[in-house]
């Protein structure tokens, strides 16, 4: 389980993919987050899910990274 959240390669594919998608006419999680910096007017609990979906893989990405680039002392 270690080796798979430490795997970048496989959350840069997730992002790259389940992240993004759907893509036309702009990735999904850009319009969520659009949306919550105007203010989430308008945002129900499924919208809120689905920023978390789509938002999840980045996370991990950038936590795959870290822990690539910043090694423990």
């Amino acid at each position: 389980m270690k080796t798979l959240l430490n795997n970048w390669k496989t959350w840069l594919f997730a992002s790259l993919t389940l992240g993004l998608a759907p893509f036309v006419p702009e990735p999904h999680i850009v319009g969520k987050i659009q949306w919550i910096l105007g203010g989430a007017n308008g945002m129900n609990a499924i919208d809120w899910f689905d920023t978390v979906q789509h938002g999840t893989p980045w996370l991990l990405l950038i936590r795959a990274l870290v822990m690539k680039f910043i090694k423990p002392a």
